[in-house]
């Protein structure tokens, strides 16, 4: 078993910054990810880090976003800059554990005009 604990969403005007962090219950040794789930959408992958750090984004995020990790602290970031309004939607860590999926709480982004 994984918990998963996220924290950081909130409100911000669009251009501006929020920064997100999970924290899991145990050392993770693979690759952790961000996915936003907006109202009527599905569930869509935001942002990736190996454990070796390598990074993958979305191409809507690109240029914008940051993931990083701190595999001493079992915590991974998300560090979001020039927000947009599309980018509202509520953030869930991911990891994969022994082949099976564990999600966060998820927490809200909203990005206002």
């Amino acid at each position: 078993q994984v918990q998963l604990v996220e924290s950081g969403g909130g409100l911000v005007q669009a251009g501006g910054s929020l920064g997100l962090s999970c924290t899991a219950s145990r050392n993770i040794f693979s690759a952790m990810a961000w996915y936003r789930q907006a109202p009527g959408k599905q569930r869509e992958l935001v942002a990736r880090i190996t454990l070796g750090g390598n990074t993958n984004y979305a191409d809507s995020v690109k240029g914008r976003f940051t993931v990083s990790r701190d595999n001493r602290k079992n915590t991974v970031y998300l560090q979001m800059n020039s927000l947009k309004p599309e980018d509202t939607a509520v953030y869930y860590c991911n990891a994969q554990v022994s082949g099976l999926p564990y999600w966060g709480q998820g927490t809200q982004v909203t990005v206002s005009l």
